[in-house]
């Protein structure tokens, strides 16, 4: 395996993870938000919307910035 190939992986990796992670905040928060989970109702929005974020937008800017230059 070549270190483009290993870089490859890392980023898919990487880029998992921070979808997961996202997906993960964007479900507490619309927990909270429904009352299933018992904190404060103030913190449903900000988790909701930091996971909407790390779910959807984040990896689309991570992809784009580390996208190769064409020759």
């Amino acid at each position: 395996m070549n270190p483009d190939e290993n870089e490859a992986r890392k980023r898919f990796l990487f880029l998992s993870l921070i979808r997961i992670g996202g997906a993960v905040f964007l479900t507490l928060g619309l927990m909270i938000l429904g009352g299933k989970v018992r904190m404060q109702q103030e913190l449903g929005l900000p988790f909701a919307l930091i996971g909407l974020a790390g779910f959807l937008l984040v990896p689309v800017w991570l992809a784009k910035r580390w996208k190769s230059p064409r020759p």
